[in-house]
């Protein structure tokens, strides 16, 4: 297995991933291609706040992983937000995500603080993460989307 940061060349690759992504039980809602062209054009242009990786498995594009950067107080340091990770369906149950996020948290390995979200209707997503470390948080969130 193999982490590259996404390219300008993968986004017709990295749009079809993130679709299937948003219709999938990993999320609770779809989202609309002009967001996944406008992350991509934000990914294009700098690194700053979001970055996206694709997984890659014997020479193929086996999904990919888009993660967040945010400062934390609580932490006491940088917070690397896994926002979306995404195995395609043919690569699964391989181990290939739990990999991936492995090498992504020594990647960022000066950061004070991994965190990442799952649907309830993706139990399994669920294990592999607490299996890595992860512990549920008690916190609810709350937001406002403005468009």
């Amino acid at each position: 297995m193999n982490l590259r940061k996404i390219l300008q060349s993968d986004k017709e690759k990295y749009i079809e991933m993130a679709t299937e992504f948003y219709n999938s039980e990993a999320v609770d809602h779809a989202v609309d291609t002009p967001n996944f062209e406008k992350a991509f054009d934000e990914m294009m242009r700098s690194d700053t706040y979001v970055e996206c990786w694709f997984i890659e498995e014997n020479a193929k594009i086996a999904g990919y992983i888009m993660l967040l950067k945010t400062y934390s107080q609580e932490a006491g340091g940088i917070c690397i937000w896994f926002d979306e990770v995404w195995v395609e369906p043919e690569f699964r149950g391989r181990g290939i995500g739990g990999n991936a996020l492995k090498q992504m948290m020594s990647i960022y390995s000066d950061a004070a603080r991994f965190r990442l979200e799952y649907s309830e209707e993706n139990p399994r997503a669920a294990q592999l993460y607490r299996r890595l470390g992860f512990d549920d948080l008690v916190y609810r969130q709350m937001c406002i989307d403005k468009h």
